[in-house]
């Protein structure tokens, strides 16, 4: 009882600190529904089931999530093995395998399915703890343990109810106030978003056994969450990319409809500036090849995406959705979805989602400011072999990104010609001690080749890192069919190095794209250095142009300049550190050239599809 009212104590006050920051939400009684109550009600299981026997994509949804809990059957109980620091993965698994197999009970009716879910949630209630000095991993566990408690309310022993309830209090919310390990609750990112919606879970389903404890852990919840949505202003631009958006945003989602379905309202958080229009973003970062603009810590993946779902009921727009129904074609893709933890989420999300009124965006170029600043521009939303472009801008001191402010990816005829390398496994550089996660200007983190501007689609001057304070905003934008632009000073980013430095990036004539750097020395003279990653075989054919060839395409490389000892060279994508990925299969291929001391200097690229098409070289001041 004296632990019990410590536990009440302590989450007061957590509360009362954030209640100072913001108005109180809840209301002072909360008449709780009965189990089931989260997410999907008794009464939403006959639309889904109607959905699954008259739709060929909702049917195909589902016999999926049925036949991964049917393999499930088989399995033995996830054990508490941790990889490096993390428990990460057990917990991701135990998630997915309780959410599968509760919404299989819960559409079948058959027991094996709920016995099955009941002894993994068992075996995860031995556990001595979920790993709270990596907080992540009780988020997703007291998720899917919560989840699997709520659903599966009517089926469970009662020992097992008492056990599963225990463990969610014990393991689950308790360390959520514990300073040394809580700070997620005043950060920025995905963690506050992961962590506070698996608590908030938690504290819904054990509600009945502490209800003004589990109230004002949901208060906590309403008024913490804030602080990473906030960060989508204005535009919708997630400060972390594409993978992490995907993380981040679907677990807040996850915390949003929670609220929704409990209290008919989310407390006007949907509504923050930037949330809802952040679908717009994700599905603009998606190239005609069906792969993400994979900037920062973000990997070239994608596959069929619940949250966005949410987004397009939310909205009205199906527009976000564009990219989704080819997913399911692609056994690739289809495989790729089993293992989404999250997938039968899609079947609450998208209940009202008719998959043939499906539309596509009537705008091809987007730009996103704020934290990261993005941009993506692509000839047609309906031909796989449109051009497409995504340029990054933002700074390299932001959590999870790299120094590739400036960098882009480039697609054309179904390929991806400019890639972007991604983040490397983070256990392979943490085990062998590198400090991965201090992003200060002489980190470890920019030693890593994939890290830093040497591996990106970027500049470098006198072989020197970017600056990671420095900030690059997109600057203009153009958006005529036949000249789509996007133009950032990046001075900042080269700030000591450089005087002046802007980068334009065009698709000329719907064939060409175009890159071109502007330039201004200081009072010493300067290397210029612009490199490009390729998964193409790359071949010379003169002093200024590449072709390159890869799945029986092609596409000239042109470059012209008025550095006078411009050259070209191409290299393995790999460095000399022995913690450092292969990055098999990929060339860097390297402009080199003297920007002489006060002078000013130009280098324009012109990539061309096919090895034909009009180029551009005209004065960034001209692009209009």
């Amino acid at each position: 009882m004296k632990r019990m009212c410590l536990i009440v104590w302590s989450v007061l006050f957590s509360f009362l600190a954030f209640a100072a920051e913001g108005e109180k939400h809840l209301p002072d009684v909360i008449s709780m529904a009965e189990h089931p109550r989260l997410l999907l009600l008794d009464k939403d299981i006959p639309q889904i089931k109607s959905n699954v026997s008259n739709s060929r994509e909702w049917g195909k949804i589902h016999r999926l999530i049925l036949e991964e809990a049917d393999k499930m059957l088989q399995f033995e109980p996830v054990e508490r093995i941790k990889t490096g620091r993390r428990l990460l993965a057990v917990s991701r698994e135990a998630l997915r395998r309780i959410f599968y197999l509760s919404y299989a009970w819960r559409m079948t009716g058959d027991e094996a399915y709920s016995k099955r879910a009941e002894k993994e949630m068992r075996a995860v209630a031995s556990f001595s703890d979920w790993n709270p000095s990596h907080f992540l991993d009780v988020a997703e566990m007291t998720l899917g343990m919560s989840i699997g408690y709520d659903w599966l309310y009517s089926r469970l022993s009662e020992d097992s109810k008492q056990a599963i309830r225990q463990a969610i209090v014990e393991k689950g919310l308790n360390p959520s106030f514990d300073d040394s390990v809580n700070d997620w609750l005043r950060s920025s990112h995905n963690w506050n978003q992961v962590c506070n919606t698996g608590m908030a879970y938690g504290a819904i389903a054990v509600y009945e056994s502490m209800p003004d404890t589990a109230k004002a852990i949901v208060e906590r919840a309403i008024a913490s969450i804030r602080l990473p949505m906030q960060k989508y202003a204005p535009d919708g631009a997630y400060p972390e990319g594409f993978t992490y958006w995907s993380y981040g945003t679907s677990f807040n989602v996850m915390f949003l409809s929670a609220l929704e379905t409990l209290f008919g309202t989310d407390y006007g958080l949907s509504a923050l500036e930037g949330f809802l229009p952040s679908a717009v973003y994700i599905q603009n970062m998606i190239g005609p090849s069906g792969e993400n603009f994979n900037y920062g810590d973000s990997d070239g993946g994608s596959s069929l995406n619940p949250t966005l779902f949410w987004f397009a009921e939310k909205t009205h727009d199906s527009s976000v959705l564009w990219s989704q129904p080819d997913y399911l074609e692609s056994p690739r893709k289809v495989r790729a979805l089993r293992k989404n933890r999250l997938l039968p989420a899609i079947m609450v999300w998208g209940k009202n989602i008719d998959w043939d009124k499906i539309s596509h965006s009537a705008e091809n170029v987007w730009v996103g400011q704020g934290v990261t600043p993005v941009a993506s521009m692509r000839t047609s939303w309906t031909d796989s072999d449109a051009v497409f472009v995504g340029f990054k801008a933002g700074r390299a001191g932001s959590n999870h990104s790299h120094m590739d402010v400036g960098s882009f990816v480039m697609e054309a005829e179904g390929v991806r010609w400019a890639v972007d390398l991604g983040p490397q496994d983070y256990n392979s550089l943490e085990s062998v001690g590198i400090d991965l996660w201090n992003r200060k200007q002489d980190s470890q983190r920019w030693d890593v080749f994939r890290y830093n501007n040497y591996a990106h689609n970027t500049l470098t001057f006198d072989g020197k890192k970017q600056n990671v304070n420095g900030y690059a905003s997109v600057d203009r934008i153009g958006k005529r069919d036949d000249f789509m632009f996007v133009v950032s000073d990046l001075a900042e980013v080269y700030k000591g190095q450089i005087g002046e430095c802007r980068r334009g990036v065009a698709i000329v004539g719907k064939t060409c794209v175009v890159v071109r750097d502007e330039m201004k020395a200081t009072d010493s003279p300067v290397k210029f250095t612009w490199t490009m990653l390729t998964g193409a075989d790359v071949k010379k054919v003169s002093g200024s142009s590449l072709l390159l060839s890869q799945k029986g395409k092609e596409l000239k490389l042109s470059v012209s300049s008025d550095m006078r000892d411009l050259r070209i060279t191409c290299s393995p994508a790999r460095s000399g550190n022995f913690y450092d990925a292969d990055n098999e299969g990929i060339t860097m291929v390297r402009v080199e050239g003297t920007i002489p001391a006060d002078a000013r200097r130009h280098c324009n690229i012109c990539l061309f599809p096919g090895g034909r098409g009009e180029g551009c070289d005209m004065p960034l001041e001209e692009w209009k």
